[in-house]
């Protein structure tokens, strides 16, 4: 049985088992996936551990997307763009890295109805989460990409490394002006806070998308609906759309997303409740 792994920390939290196996299920897959939280300075020790146990492939989630790429032997085209890996093939004696959540962010939007071409679009935050969906966005052709952080030289470094006229960095402090879209890459929800940003780039026509999700909506989308904004997302989608990606690299069959988002919605409820 071929067997795949999610390495975080922490990770007690991921839905990354249940994803998987779900998508096994469906698509008549023999597989194994776990999860497993290496110490912060023993992910690359791990990573090689598991692929002395067998291991195909794992996913990389925080805080170690950036040191996965650095332990790859070749790279896609969106993960060398994106400066940090989520995915990792074990073949023939190499690792290969991808990054599959500019798709699973970009195709949750587009399903959602949320125009992207032509669109001006704000994002919140320039770390991991942030460099990960940067070229997936721009392929869509947005208008304009603005990158804000709450240190403007981190911001400003992710735009420069895009190396496209229409991206743009700046300080939380310094946003003004008009958005279609605004999505929040930072960690703030998961700690019950908001990004300091204006109330006044937000109103009904706004829509705003939150990476991250719970059963409630998150801080950030319930000020979002306090500042007037009618149609707000949460990263159900975008965690089920990226992992779906993953499992096609791995396996070469492309899982249907919406039954297994269907499933995890209401999981939560039930979790939660």
């Amino acid at each position: 049985m071929d067997k795949y792994r999610v390495f975080g920390n922490p990770i007690k939290q991921s839905k990354s088992p249940v994803i998987h196996r779900a998508f096994a299920q469906a698509l008549n897959q023999d597989i194994e996936y776990d999860k497993y939280a290496p110490e912060v300075d023993s992910f690359a020790q791990a990573v090689q551990a598991f692929i002395a146990e067998g291991g195909k492939g794992a996913n990389v989630t925080a805080p170690f997307k950036e040191e996965a790429m650095r332990l790859c032997d070749e790279l896609s085209e969106v993960a060398a763009k994106s400066g940090a890996v989520n995915t990792l093939s074990f073949k023939g004696g190499k690792i290969y890295g991808d990054n599959t959540d500019g798709f699973g962010l970009v195709q949750d939007l587009l399903t959602q109805g949320v125009s992207l071409s032509q669109a001006n679009i704000l994002m919140l935050g320039a770390g991991g989460a942030a460099k990960g969906v940067v070229a997936s966005l721009l392929a869509e052709k947005p208008l304009s990409l603005t990158i804000a952080n709450r240190t403007k030289a981190k911001a400003t470094l992710l735009a420069e490394q895009a190396d496209s006229d229409i991206v743009s960095g700046c300080g939380f402090d310094e946003l003004t002006g008009s958005y279609d879209l605004i999505i929040n890459a930072t960690s703030s929800s998961l700690s019950g806070k908001i990004p300091e940003i204006p109330t006044n780039i937000i109103n009904e026509d706004v829509c705003c998308y939150d990476m991250s999700y719970s059963k409630a909506p998150t801080p950030f989308l319930t000020w979002a609906r306090q500042q007037g904004a009618t149609k707000v997302i949460d990263g159900l989608g975008m965690l089920v759309g990226q992992a779906a990606k993953s499992f096609s690299i791995w396996r070469n069959h492309m899982p249907q997303v919406a039954p297994v988002l269907t499933m995890l919605r209401k999981e939560l409820q039930t979790q939660e409740s």
